[in-house]
């Protein structure tokens, strides 16, 4: 997990690397964001969402869902 700030325009860009559920390794990166605490929520998020975690909010299950 990497969190960092582009110099040139000063966002933050967030790129991660995790195992889905077949064992296959994903690389998932967005950029875009105003504050570094957006990014780090943005990947908690993809992780309790890619790994099927019960700790993951109602309004993500019912997003995964549809």
């Amino acid at each position: 997990m990497s969190v960092t700030r582009d110099k040139n325009t000063g966002k933050w860009m967030s790129q991660i690397r995790i195992k889905d559920w077949t064992g296959k390794e994903i690389h998932k990166k967005k950029r875009g964001f105003a504050t570094k605490r957006e990014a780090l929520q943005w990947e908690r998020d993809f992780i309790n969402q890619s790994s099927g975690s019960l700790g993951m909010s109602f309004m993500d299950f019912i997003e995964l869902y549809i």
